[in-house]
């Protein structure tokens, strides 16, 4: 950790730390009984997908996204997705909500049923999306579930930052510059992530029916990696060649839109020969790199709250980075809510850490380098003698690991100092025990629990899935978080109606308008 920045940051008193602000994604499937994805529609009962601010669909209209508001403590992100969950399973009839990254029982293709937002504009333009998704890269990877966590710090302090640093750009331009050092020690560091919370070793054989890939097998229906910590983030995952040629450029602010706004209007041949209509039907927004800026997958992404109809990148260019969202986490499959609270915690410092460590802008040598060293883990994590390579050359994944939580023990001192009791420093406790137990890890907890069982990837998530399903079920919220959920469904059907009612002109007017601005 940077001392300079550090020691700056041990100048700030009590009064002057507000804490984390944090909210969170959690993706997962609706499965039927059997353990295989649900061809349902999405629950009528638990609103609009499209306006809904709390329950959503991702890709798929058996993918489930539920969303927290932006909360202050974990307690208060983790028992609003608990609500949430709740909800869900009480609208779920006889099927399951499913607890694992990887998916269930697939058949092909033509087993995972694209989301439908409607026919408003903005409803069509979401589906003519994932059709794009489709017809790019298949429908197999867009079936993976994950959490996204986001996080943010309050203007009270980057004014006191900024003030401790004698920076004098606009708040906004310092915000969005300090974000950007936080995310480029992020790159450096996101290994430890997969290391630490990767939950991903093992998956379904559907999933690769006809596919080339080198999984053990698991039994006669579970595929698996015998040291990897995350095959969600695996080649079978989420990448695509066409993205490989970006080199989106994370030093900053600028080149970060740039390099995105290049690739959404750079054609790709492969694209083009696809077209963008099929049988009278748009099946993708364009035939670019990117249809739009969600497209490109990266790890973590610099974020700002966008208005309806307004594209990521101009909300960041005309108002800067509002908070980072780390999308590299797998569900926690034993959570019954895909995240627990040590995590949080630990991911709180550790992004914190990321901020307070000298942040040079990262060259070609180094991007590929930390790129390399972020697929390693992801397929021999377990392995802790892996070598990993730095700066200051090779060393082992256990060495880099340890080395890596040590530097946030100051930092855990200095936080649980400011708000009394021990949190941080249990977080980072609960981390360094799965260094010095790798069983502990949640890849090797996810394996050693099939094993125990006897059970294939798809029986014994299903068996969890059931379980969190019961436990959940049988809690008894407050009577008014129930009335609260019922009142957004129905406001949430109504905004939905009433954007149906509104739209005036035909979508390829609407579309053409979008992508122009």
């Amino acid at each position: 950790m940077g001392a300079s920045r550090h020691a700056l940051f041990s100048q700030l008193n009590a009064s002057e730390w507000d804490g984390f602000l944090k909210g969170a994604e959690k993706e997962g499937l609706r499965v039927d009984r059997n353990g295989f994805i649900a061809q349902t529609p999405h629950p009528e009962a638990l609103g609009s997908a499209l306006t809904h601010p709390l329950i959503t669909t991702d890709y798929s209209e058996s993918l489930l996204e539920l969303i927290t508001p932006v909360c202050r403590t974990t307690e208060d992100m983790l028992a609003s997705l608990r609500d949430t969950h709740w909800f869900v399973h009480q609208h779920l009839g006889d099927e399951v909500f499913w607890s694992a990254s990887m998916p269930c029982g697939l058949d092909g293709d033509p087993s995972i049923p694209i989301a439908e937002y409607g026919s408003s504009h903005s409803g069509q333009l979401k589906h003519v999306y994932r059709q794009g998704l489709a017809v790019r890269y298949g429908r197999m990877m867009q079936s993976i579930a994950g959490a996204h966590y986001n996080l943010s710090l309050p203007d009270s302090f980057w004014q006191n930052w900024q003030q401790l640093l004698g920076d004098a750009r606009s708040l906004q331009d310092f915000k969005s510059d300090q974000y950007f050092w936080l995310i480029r020690n992020f790159r450096r560091r996101s290994w430890l992530l997969m290391l630490l919370f990767g939950a991903s070793p093992a998956l379904d054989a559907s999933f690769v029916r006809g596919v080339s890939h080198q999984l053990k097998p698991l039994g006669d229906d579970t595929y698996y990696g015998p040291h990897a910590t995350s095959l969600r983030m695996g080649d079978l995952g989420y990448h695509n060649n066409a993205q490989s040629s970006l080199n989106i450029c994370f030093n900053e602010l600028r080149t970060y839109t740039d390099t995105l706004a290049r690739a959404i209007h750079t054609p790709w041949p492969d694209y083009e020969a696809i077209g963008v209509h099929r049988d009278g039907q748009r099946i993708q927004i364009n035939t670019s790199i990117l249809q739009i800026e969600n497209e490109y997958y990266s790890a973590v992404r610099p974020k700002r709250t966008t208005g309806r109809g307004e594209k990521p990148i101009n909300s960041l260019d005309s108002r800067g980075v509002e908070y980072i969202e780390v999308r590299c986490l797998d569900l926690d499959p034993f959570s019954p809510v895909g995240l627990n609270a040590p995590q949080v915690d630990f991911l709180d410092l550790f992004l914190l850490g990321c901020l307070l460590r000298d942040s040079p802008r990262i060259g070609d040598v180094e991007c590929e380098r930390l790129d390399d060293n972020y697929k390693d883990v992801v397929n021999e994590g377990r392995n802790l003698q892996l070598r990993l390579s730095g700066c200051e050359g090779e060393m082992t994944l256990s060495e880099g690991a340890s080395a890596a939580l040590d530097e946030l023990d100051a930092l855990a001192e200095q936080l649980d100092q400011w708000q009394g009791g021990n949190r941080y420093r249990q977080a980072l406790a609960v981390q360094r025990q799965k260094l010095k137990d790798p069983s502990l890890l949640p890849s090797a907890r996810v394996l050693t629990a099939m094993e125990e069982t006897g059970r294939g990837h798809r029986e014994w998530t299903l068996e969890l899935s059931l379980e969190h399903q019961r436990s959940l079920r049988e809690a008894q919220p407050d009577e008014q978080v129930r009335a609260e959920y019922e009142r957004l469904t129905r406001e949430s059907l109504a905004e939905q109606a009433e954007m149906e009612r509104a739209d005036q002109g035909t979508f390829e007017d609407y579309l053409k308008s979008y992508l122009a601005s």
